[in-house]
């Protein structure tokens, strides 16, 4: 499920790995990750950076604000199964076929996604073991794990993040539905006595459709017992108390492969509405590829460094990464804390412009992945400043700016312009650019 709203929700043509791309590559025989080898081919672009982050898993460690909002959402759900622990390795046909992806959906493009190579890929979001999770006979499950996805540079995007999926079946039978109605009963009591006002939309309609098969009452049941849920949940997280003017929820219809009918969720936090997951009513195709007969549920996905960054005040998501203990030093298990910036350091923009191989194309998240490979976190963001194609040559020209700046110390100019040199010769070793 989505943690990131709308970003696996339109359709495209899914581009094929391109000999710019990936001719760096030709030299490796393998990548190793997590301590296995993995044959390369010409769909290969994870990057070293990307590696080094696999075996991290911020989720899990203690008194890391991401480790205190996981254990803050399994509190909510604490008759839950909680699961943390699967390897982000994982093929395609797992990532996107079993959750009924179209064959052409951009998510995966090589160009969106990281590929070991063209069997084995990164996993792009939690939902990738939800068919996994079903199989072994789990009913109600949260499972917390970090993604991976292609993106660009800036203070609110990073090629990882982590998303907490949950998912909850019933028994398609007369004891199942009256198992819901039972349940939202007891979750509209206890809602009801919290200062929450919700905006609402139906939970089936022309537009948000019950699935073919599903029982139309028995479907909006469960899709009201997944608001009812979520409800009490995003209460938890951003409530306060009851002298404080009420907290606002409001619901979308949305759309997503894997869901029907689906929802996003809104909250209106600090003085404007941020969007805080997408939902929906499991799709049966997912429970039937999963051989789970007669069931209906619900799942909902959430990103952590979304809603970390707001409810403890992070300014910048490279900070999640940081071993700065004047970072870490701020901050306690399980409780919910406003960071206090300890520095701010100025920043050194460096400008590229570089004439691309002719009948050649560099895709922008080719481009980030380079300055991360070659700078790291020393680089706050990336912004392409002109496209321009020659007239008379067709030969295609860009310019970036990239925004150098350390979360930790200052950089000198002096140290900023040798990385700026580094990534400008990987720049030309790795795409054979002609530098302008």
């Amino acid at each position: 499920m989505l943690g990131r709203i709308g970003r696996f929700s339109k359709l495209a043509n899914v581009p094929q790995p391109s000999q710019l791309t990936f001719r760096r590559r030709l030299s490796q025989k393998h990548v190793e990750i997590l301590g296995n080898k993995y044959p390369v081919d010409e769909f290969t672009n994870v990057t070293p950076s990307i590696i080094s982050k696999i075996p991290l898993r911020l989720h899990t460690k203690p008194s890391h604000p991401l480790d205190t909002l996981r254990g803050l959402i399994e509190g909510h759900f604490s008759d839950f199964s909680h699961v943390s622990s699967f390897s982000p390795v994982v093929s395609p046909f797992k990532n996107f076929d079993e959750l009924s992806f179209p064959k052409d959906h951009p998510g995966r493009a090589v160009t969106d996604s990281y590929y070991v190579n063209k069997d084995m890929m990164l996993r792009t979001h939690t939902s990738a073991h939800e068919v996994e999770m079903f199989r072994k006979g789990e009913e109600k499950w949260l499972l917390t794990a970090d993604v991976y996805r292609r993106d660009e540079i800036d203070g609110s995007h990073y090629p990882v993040f982590h998303q907490v999926e949950g998912a909850r079946v019933f028994d398609a039978t007369p004891t199942g539905l009256k198992e819901v109605m039972e349940d939202n009963a007891r979750l509209e009591a206890q809602l009801s006595r919290t200062n929450i006002v919700i905006e609402d939309v139906p939970h089936i309609s022309p537009t948000n459709p019950v699935q073919p098969g599903h029982d139309p009452v028995f479907s909006e049941m469960v899709a009201k017992n997944l608001k009812l849920s979520l409800n009490g949940m995003i209460f938890k997280l951003f409530g306060g108390g009851a002298s404080q003017a009420p907290l606002k929820v409001r619901w979308i219809e949305a759309y997503f492969p894997f869901t029907s009918p689906s929802f996003e969720v809104e909250v209106f936090y600090q003085g404007k509405w941020l969007e805080i997951l997408g939902s929906g009513v499991v799709v049966q195709a997912t429970l039937d590829t999963a051989g789970v007969q007669n069931k209906i549920g619900w799942a909902f996905g959430l990103g952590l460094e979304r809603i970390a960054m707001v409810l403890f005040s992070i300014p910048d998501i490279r900070l999640f990464w940081t071993e700065d203990e004047r970072f870490h030093s701020q901050f306690q298990a399980g409780k919910i804390t406003t960071f206090k910036p300890y520095s701010k350091y100025p920043s050194c923009y460096k400008d590229v412009s570089f004439w691309l191989p002719t009948n050649s194309t560099l895709h922008e998240n080719d481009f980030c992945d380079l300055v991360r490979d070659t700078a790291g976190d020393l680089v706050e963001d990336v912004k392409k400043l002109d496209y321009f194609v020659h007239p008379k040559t067709q030969k295609t020209s860009l310019c970036y700016r990239i925004n150098y700046r350390s979360m930790d110390r200052s950089l000198s100019n002096e140290e900023s312009n040798h990385i700026h040199g580094q990534v400008v010769s990987e720049l030309k070793n790795r795409f054979d650019v002609e530098i302008r």
